[in-house]
């Protein structure tokens, strides 16, 4: 089990559950995984019949309802070999690369604060993180258990980061990560519009590579622990509207046809949908969404019906 060490390096601030984690007990066979983790973006996988993609994404920015993980997964292995600590700053999340960095901002009171990607999870359909218990507690959630938040990925840190579990993960374990690309998981007929084809990993095996260390990121306060960067507990304030409204989003489709269908499904279990255009990546797509609602518990429930008419690709959104 990891005991902290003293700090070997500290970088300068630049401006400003349900199934938790995938946590699980540490391997006692002498593995000879690196005790800093490894790197890892996996392959799709089904929790509750729903399918998740993880990929390397480096434009992440999206909205949705955080929880917290603590006690009892405390010094437990996280989904890439590193040890949870429930009061360093990191989460989990389902489908980031990991390690990644991350900014989560706290839409109820504008508190935001950077953790360290080092898990999968939450497994509750309706939350997009799961935070470490110092995590919540610092934006102000620990208490009533969830929160409406935004994450969005720091892109060259999170590839800084990145590089460097790179480099300590064994070259056989890069191959098996990043190697033959798996079988498209299976989707409904509704998707959600984007990259054709299965999500894989990497196109080709990367070797791991040998080299001086990576320096952590200039931009992050933070703390190099047994050769990992642990983000400090610097919180920002920052602007957020006094009122997010919830909904649940079904989807974000090309083409009238698919949203046709979904409005279609949701009206036979009694749902009425709006329908607003949004542009991203240069394609305008039409977003199927039910709501405002007033509260987590009725988007939830309301996420849960939806999920089982079909349409699993829903989830709850905070705009």
């Amino acid at each position: 089990m990891r005991r902290w060490r003293g700090v070997s390096r500290v970088v300068v601030l630049v401006g400003v559950a349900a199934l938790a984690a995938c946590a699980q007990k540490p391997a006692v066979t002498g593995s000879g995984l690196p005790t800093s983790g490894v790197y890892k973006v996996g392959k799709p996988y089904q929790i509750n019949g729903v399918w998740y993609y993880p990929k390397e994404d480096y434009g992440y920015d999206e909205t949705g309802i955080a929880s917290w993980y603590g006690p009892g997964f405390h010094e437990k292995a996280t989904a890439n070999g590193e040890i949870y600590d429930q009061n360093e700053l990191t989460a989990a999340h389902k489908t980031l690369p990991m390690p990644s960095l991350v900014r989560v901002t706290n839409l109820d009171n504008g508190r935001s604060i950077v953790v360290r990607v080092n898990d999968r999870g939450p497994y509750a359909n309706g939350r997009i993180i799961d935070m470490s218990r110092r995590g919540a507690q610092l934006l102000g959630f620990d208490g009533p258990g969830t929160a409406k938040v935004r994450v969005q990925i720091l892109a060259e840190e999170s590839r800084a980061i990145a590089a460097a579990a790179r480099q300590g993960t064994p070259a056989p374990m890069l191959a098996e990560l990043d190697g033959p690309p798996p079988k498209a998981a299976p989707r409904g007929r509704i998707e959600v519009t984007g990259p054709a084809g299965p999500v894989t990993t990497l196109a080709a095996a990367r070797p791991a590579v040998v080299g001086a260390p990576i320096p952590p990121p200039a931009t992050v306060a933070g703390s190099m622990s047994e050769g990992r960067f642990v983000p400090a507990p610097v919180v920002a304030q920052l602007p957020v509207k006094a009122h997010e409204a919830i909904y649940v989003q079904v989807g974000a489709f090309g083409s009238e046809e698919n949203v046709a269908k979904a409005r279609a499904r949701l009206s036979a279990i009694g749902q009425q949908a709006s329908v607003s255009r949004t542009r991203s990546a240069g394609m305008t797509l039409h977003r199927v969404r039910v709501g405002p609602l007033d509260s987590v518990d009725r988007a939830d429930s309301l996420l849960n019906q939806i999920i089982q008419a079909g349409l699993t690709e829903a989830k709850i959104v905070v705009d």
